[in-house]
């Protein structure tokens, strides 16, 4: 029961769209209607401002943080949980059944952001000694290379990376890794689009570093 209550707790946490949320009350706008059509960071930024956008990212963050905090404390004997907790965050985050809605053809779909602040925040909580080093890798991602998108994707690929070497010095267990080939794969999976625009050479930028047209992220 306690391992049920957790994973829910985190799903419909991380189906919370707070993106969403902020752009309606305080612009008075739809952003799933807008740019990309997510309701994460860049799109919030992109519609509504940075103001927004900023709450937004502590918000989202918090969702990654609250999940690892609340399976550790339910079930500090199940180690396992406090991984596979935030994993459900990121996807109720990336497909909130608070936004489900059909398509064209009748199909129910569920959407969302990308899942790069959720992910993050639980980096935070998991592994708060390698935090620092996550968080530098994206924001030169962000700010230097100019790709919103890479440096979400760099979140996953640097949690990754760090879990792998922090388990070969034995410093950590690979529950860790686990966490960090599930969150790279939801983020991938989520930034497909992307992926494929940043090989096309087509990927929207963000502002002081726009070279060339294409879709938001």
């Amino acid at each position: 029961m306690k391992i049920l209550f957790s994973l829910l707790f985190s799903y419909f946490l991380g189906a919370i769209p707070f993106g969403w949320i902020l752009s309606k009350l305080v612009k008075g706008v739809d952003i799933r209607k807008m740019g990309s059509g997510r309701t994460g960071t860049t799109n919030t930024m992109r519609a509504s401002g940075y103001p927004i956008a900023v709450l937004t990212l502590l918000l989202d963050g918090l969702k990654g943080v609250a999940s690892v905090w609340l399976a550790r404390w339910l079930a500090p004997e199940i180690p396992g949980l406090a991984i596979i907790a935030p994993i459900f965050a990121i996807i109720g985050h990336n497909y909130s059944v608070f936004l489900a809605e059909k398509d064209t053809t009748g199909k129910l779909i569920f959407k969302g952001g990308a899942g790069g602040a959720t992910a993050l925040g639980a980096s935070l909580a998991l592994l708060p000694s390698a935090f620092p080093i996550i968080i530098a890798i994206a924001l030169i991602m962000f700010f230097a290379v100019g790709y919103a998108s890479l440096a979400t994707l760099s979140i996953g690929v640097s949690t990754l990376l760090t879990s792998i070497i922090r388990y070969l010095l034995g410093l950590s267990s690979w529950h860790y890794i686990a966490f960090g080939v599930l969150s790279t794969g939801l983020l991938v999976l989520a930034l497909l689009p992307n992926i494929n625009r940043l090989i096309n050479g087509t990927e929207r930028g963000v502002s002081w570093r726009l070279k060339k047209p294409g879709n938001l992220i």
